[in-house]
């Protein structure tokens, strides 16, 4: 472990604590004004989200994945919003520098990505090309020091905000797959880099998304991460393994929620003059849902620790998120059948636990994608 079992559990008390407090009071004022209040952003920072997963030399708190995926559940217990306001910067937004960036480039940004000053942003999808990463389309070209990126981002989460984008960009025309493929760190602001309007989406609102767009954007050679050309599509899949995970541990935290909130409304609710809780077949989906979250963390939990041993979890994190992603939707159709009218209707929130929550089974891997590793690694279990 990171932190002694003391600390970590002082830790996960203060998280749990200020979700309730201060989280879960602002939900509807977040939904309504599309914007995260930057009181609370500020409080984040002094909590320390924005480092949980950077190395404590860095400034982070270097939590391990089992650690990470316990504090992602407890935020789960509010809108998915409040966690994407840090969560690029603990994962996709900075865990390329972590895992395979320069020493140089690990201190120059990494406090930065750890105090908040700096939000990171992850630029891989693209227009044509958004589960089949590898056909991506964006170029950069070596042009005496300096890389000349060209190229269009889309559904770039955290980019209205982001001060670093982690880019990947083609570096070798001649190479169609994955090997052609670099990743850069390039700083906003840098000539050439254009942001699109903030997408109006189903949900997660507070969270935003736009598209990221490079002409002619001229970058120093040193942003390229770790120094080597054709490691970029190596370097995103070694950060989505981490990412599943996390996401995982949100879905789980989105689902207890709901539980929660139909288990209260539930008892509360009478008709035929006695609590629906009485009721066998809303008991049956109360008991639906309790099943498949206990699972759901069961194996969330095996997978992190297992990561966290050393081994490769490839397979096992595509079947968390699979999983995972997959049973918060069915919990949050099961909550709105539960809470009837009342679950339909805006005022109660679980409407938009609804919307917000059928977004995790399309980023960082639709669920087909997930079920395309799976059986791509059993494959090649059963071959060896």
């Amino acid at each position: 472990m990171a932190l002694d079992s003391e600390t970590f559990d002082q830790l996960r008390n203060t998280i749990s604590r200020f979700v309730a407090e201060r989280l879960v009071p602002r939900e509807g004022e977040v939904g309504e004004s599309d914007k995260v209040p930057d009181e609370i952003v500020e409080e984040m920072r002094q909590i320390g989200l924005f480092g949980l997963s950077i190395p404590q030399h860095y400034g982070g708190l270097e939590l391990t994945v089992g650690e990470e995926v316990q504090i992602i559940m407890e935020l789960g217990h509010t809108s998915p919003a409040f966690r994407s306001v840090f969560g690029t910067n603990t994962g996709i937004g900075s865990q390329g520098i972590v895992i395979d960036g320069t020493e140089e480039q690990k201190r120059k940004y990494l406090p930065k990505l750890a105090s908040g000053e700096l939000v990171g942003s992850f630029a891989l999808t693209e227009p044509d090309a958004g589960s089949d990463a590898a056909s991506l389309r964006s170029s950069a070209r070596m042009d005496g020091n300096e890389y000349v990126l060209n190229g269009t981002k889309r559904f770039i989460t955290n980019a209205p905000t982001a001060g670093l984008f982690t880019v990947m960009a083609r570096t070798d025309p001649e190479k169609k797959g994955a090997s052609g493929i670099s990743a850069f760190l390039v700083e906003a602001g840098s000539p050439g880099l254009t942001l699109g309007p903030p997408d109006k989406k189903m949900g997660q609102q507070g969270a935003h998304v736009c598209d990221v767009v490079f002409e002619d954007c001229r970058i120093p050679a040193d942003a390229l991460i770790g120094g080597v050309e054709g490691q970029g599509f190596k370097t995103a899949m070694k950060v989505l393994d981490r990412g599943r995970l996390t996401i995982s541990g949100m879905c789980i935290g989105n689902a207890e929620r709901l539980i929660r909130d139909s288990v209260r409304y539930a008892m509360e609710r009478k008709q035929f003059g006695k609590p629906i809780a009485e009721f066998q077949l809303v008991q049956a989906m109360l008991a639906d849902c309790e099943a498949e979250v206990y699972a759901a963390r069961s194996m969330v939990l095996d997978a992190a620790r297992r990561k966290d041993a050393g081994e490769p979890v490839t397979k096992l994190a595509a079947i968390c998120k699979y999983y995972c992603s997959e049973m918060v939707g069915r919990v949050a159709d099961r909550a709105v059948q539960i809470h009837g009218g009342a679950g339909y209707i805006a005022e109660f929130g679980i409407e938009r636990f609804y919307r917000d929550v059928r977004l995790y089974r399309l980023y960082e891997g639709t669920s087909q994608v997930q079920q395309l590793i799976i059986a791509r690694e059993m494959l090649k279990e059963a071959a060896r």
